[in-house]
């Protein structure tokens, strides 16, 4: 989740001009946030969660495992990704309040929905279908799914170009995945999914560096 940390008051820029709201970082009103080590603890956690699975599953595994493992690498990784995007964004969000304060819970609460509610419509597809392969196919490309529109709206609310093609791709790769026997859904999500936050991590500098330039808008004419 990307986010601006604005100071107390919005600073106008020298001359009148009013700055775009990366840009107040720059003036000295707020930090842009670092996105790089989410994007690296995702990424590792999907491509070598995935990977295992998708080495793992098929006639003839091409790397025999315990069928625990993956699940094991996958859950692990992604609770090491969440603790680690969970600090980063409490230190940049130190003495934020109001507007900002209020966007940033509301996103926040918009993952524990997101992941609530899939809980509940595997849960019962699963029950309905009475399929225990619902689980092991809906909860890796689903959790895509959901995690892409979730930074779809982180993206859209921040202007975070990034973020929001990040988002998009993951949404689409994870349901395009289905299409794909058991190995290959999981090889598309380690490699297209995994793969897509390395290459964010990797462009995410020149976003931020792009976010910290002041962008001078034209000046507000005071009503006659």
């Amino acid at each position: 989740m990307t986010a601006t940390v604005p100071a107390a008051r919005d600073a106008a820029a020298p001359g009148g001009h009013d700055l775009l709201p990366g840009a107040r970082a720059a003036a000295g009103g707020g930090a842009v946030l670092d996105n790089r080590p989410s994007y690296l603890a995702f990424g590792l956690a999907w491509l070598i969660g995935h990977g295992a699975a998708a080495l793992a599953h098929g006639a003839d595994p091409l790397v025999p495992m315990p069928s625990a493992l993956p699940q094991f690498l996958l859950v692990g990784g992604l609770l090491a990704a969440t603790v680690t995007t969970g600090a980063v964004a409490a230190r940049a969000g130190r003495g934020v309040t109001g507007g900002a304060a209020l966007t940033a819970h509301l996103l926040t609460g918009g993952w524990a929905v997101g992941f609530g509610s899939l809980f509940l419509l595997i849960t019962a597809l699963s029950g309905a279908l009475d399929e225990g392969v619902v689980h092991t196919l809906m909860w890796p490309a689903a959790s895509g799914l959901v995690v892409g529109l979730l930074y779809l709206a982180g993206g859209a609310v921040h202007r975070d170009l990034l973020q929001y093609g990040l988002g998009c791709w993951l949404a689409l790769t994870s349901t395009a995945a289905l299409f794909l026997d058991r190995p290959g859904l999981y090889a598309a999500l380690a490699l297209a999914g995994g793969g897509s936050y390395l290459v964010a991590a990797a462009l995410e500098p020149r976003r931020r560096a792009a976010a910290l330039v002041p962008h001078p808008v034209a000046a507000r004419v005071p009503a006659a």
